[in-house]
């Protein structure tokens, strides 16, 4: 299996350590690298969008060709996650955007980019998972919000109290928060799942 890890800013690192993890943990044999061009997608089973700066993340992205690309493989059944800024460029809508952004519109949510305030308004918190009973530690560093699904296709996988704070719809998961600054891989492995 090969994993990009979408590095052009961000999260980078952490995400490749927690996908390397979920793999030995399912026994699974392969790669996850850090990806940065266009050429590197190819022969790829998943793709990683971490968190970081979201027009920083969509200018880069289409400076090294990728931006197209990972929307056309998101399309056509790849698996694609993202987290906090990942998520932000997976919508389909996205409240408080600045006018030269794009986004990937591969999940029908609707967000609020800056939701939840500054970098001094981040914060942690048990959340509830669809796959598993064991609460899940969510890292909430100034996460955009899940405002709205915008079809029946997206499906809630994150909790937050009676909040969504999760979703997948097919092959792309979004998520508000980090699961990758945690010790617990189990989201990680439910998205390699996908590309099994």
């Amino acid at each position: 299996m090969r994993v990009g890890v979408i590095g052009v800013q961000g999260a980078v690192s952490e995400h490749i350590e927690a996908a390397r993890k979920a793999m030995e943990k399912l026994g699974v044999n392969g790669e996850v690298f850090w990806l940065k061009k266009r050429e590197q997608l190819k022969g790829i089973d998943a793709v990683i969008i971490p968190g970081g700066e979201s027009t920083t993340i969509s200018r880069l992205m289409a400076k090294n060709g990728l931006f197209d690309k990972v929307r056309e493989l998101g399309e056509g059944g790849l698996p694609v996650m993202g987290t906090c800024a990942g998520l932000i460029m997976l919508s389909k809508e996205v409240i408080g955007a600045t006018p030269e952004q794009r986004f990937l519109g591969l999940l029908d949510v609707r967000i609020n980019r800056n939701a939840y305030g500054r970098q001094v308004d981040s914060f942690e918190a048990p959340l509830r998972l669809s796959f598993d009973d064991e609460p899940f530690q969510g890292v909430f560093i100034r996460a955009p919000r899940i405002v709205e699904l915008l079809s029946r296709k997206v499906k809630p996988i994150a909790w937050l109290g009676d909040r969504i704070v999760g979703v997948e719809q097919n092959n792309i998961i979004g998520l508000e928060f980090h699961p990758e600054l945690t010790d617990d891989t189990r989201l990680h492995e439910y998205f390699l799942m996908k590309a099994l």
